[in-house]
């Protein structure tokens, strides 16, 4: 008798489920049916918001059928997953249907929660989603100069490096306005430096001072008083602002709460190694849905999900897992100006993000471009660009 094909189901369309999905089709073949719930069907790429955000993108370029970037073995079921049961083995939907599952794979990112800060969503802007980018490219292009404030609203965030870039490529768009010398920009920092990552904020908060983009640390968003035009912070500090923009909080999503699946904040505990989540054998997670002590990016799910397809296959097969994930983070970041560095780690090394350079911004430049034909398929390029002779 010939053995039922393993049954995967992937929650999340976005890099990492749909790597997954592909790696799997790719490996098992006819020995697993594989199938993608996604609720729009549309894949996103998210770091283009920013440049959205500044006028240097529209939305069409962002966004791709999730159909046409998965292999034709995989089935996509349009509809947004409602609950997860892990011992009968059944994902929810949300017209009523159910899905059955041999092997879980919880892609499924984060969402913003606009409404857990009071006066966020009336006294800011935000470029973390699309709708956000776009009406932030409105007000910034209304814009005649005065007090701007960037902030995080919350710990953890999607793409670490954003709201660093989005105060040197602000400052540019001023300049080329004519309108910097009638602006000021304050970047408020929750920690005690511009960046999540020390070795990072060192290379960066000289490029910072240089063109006169302010910092203040230890602001943790408390408020925004939209009729005042001040922010508050939990440390008792208050500043005022003609544009505010804030990072949104972030957690998992409401479909992890409803599983009972997350911690206190809808996070996924997920093992730092085989990205199993907490004891269920047969359930692993990858990306911004995870409790992982690494960056909430697509360039983290990259890394992850090969992890992942190959300690299901080895499941499936009855093989020894092959490889465990070390961490693994490659992301870039623009300092404005045509330049950029790389920032390149793991659990057990931080980064050391050479010098900005134009190198770098060309190699984020390229990787955007070529992200529909490469990332989804596994085709992203392993070696870094050469830096001899770069300024």
């Amino acid at each position: 008798m010939t053995a039922m094909p393993a049954r995967i189901t992937v929650l999340g369309g976005g890099v990492g489920g749909t790597l997954a999905a592909n790696l799997l089709s790719k490996e098992l073949g006819r020995d697993a049916k594989i199938t993608v719930v996604d609720p729009t069907g549309m894949h996103v790429y998210q770091p283009g918001f920013l440049y959205v955000a500044l006028g240097q993108a529209n939305g069409r370029w962002l966004a791709r059928d999730e159909r046409t970037l998965l292999r034709g073995d995989v089935e996509l079921v349009v509809e947004q997953a409602m609950s997860v049961d892990p011992d009968a083995g059944l994902v929810g939907l949300e017209r009523g249907g159910t899905l059955e599952w041999d092997y879980l794979v919880l892609a499924t990112g984060a969402r913003l929660v606009y409404d857990s800060v009071p006066g966020l969503s009336e006294g800011s802007h935000e470029f973390y989603s699309l709708a956000g980018a776009q009406r932030l490219r409105e007000e910034l292009r209304r814009f005649r100069g005065g007090r701007i404030r960037v902030g995080i609203a919350g710990i953890p965030y999607k793409c670490p490096p954003a709201p660093v870039e989005f105060v040197f490529m602000l400052e540019e768009y001023l300049r080329h306005r004519g309108i910097r010398d009638r602006s000021e920009i304050t970047l408020l920092s929750p920690l005690n430096r511009a960046f999540t990552i020390e070795n990072a904020s060192k290379v960066i908060q000289p490029f910072m001072e240089a063109r006169g983009i302010g910092l203040t640390t230890f602001f943790n968003v408390e408020s925004v008083d939209p009729a005042a035009g001040t922010v508050s912070s939990l440390e008792g500090e208050k500043t005022e602002y003609d544009l505010l923009v804030l990072v949104p909080p972030h957690r998992g999503q409401q479909l992890i709460d409803d599983s009972g699946l997350g911690d206190a904040s809808g996070w996924l505990p997920t093992d730092r190694r085989s990205l199993q989540v907490g004891e269920h054998e047969r359930i692993f997670a990858m990306g911004d849905a995870t409790d992982l002590p690494i960056s909430k990016s697509g360039s983290t799910a990259h890394f992850e999900a090969p992890v992942v397809a190959s300690r299901i296959s080895s499941l499936v097969r009855g093989t020894a897992p092959r490889t465990n994930y070390g961490g693994r983070v490659m992301c870039f970041l623009e300092t404005g100006g045509g330049k950029a560095t790389a920032l390149r780690f793991d659990y057990e090394h931080p980064p050391t993000p050479p010098q900005p350079n134009r190198v770098w911004h060309a190699a984020k430049w390229m990787f955007n471009r070529l992200y529909w034909q490469t990332v989804p398929q596994g085709r992203i390029p392993e070696r870094a660009p050469k830096e001899r002779g770069a300024a």
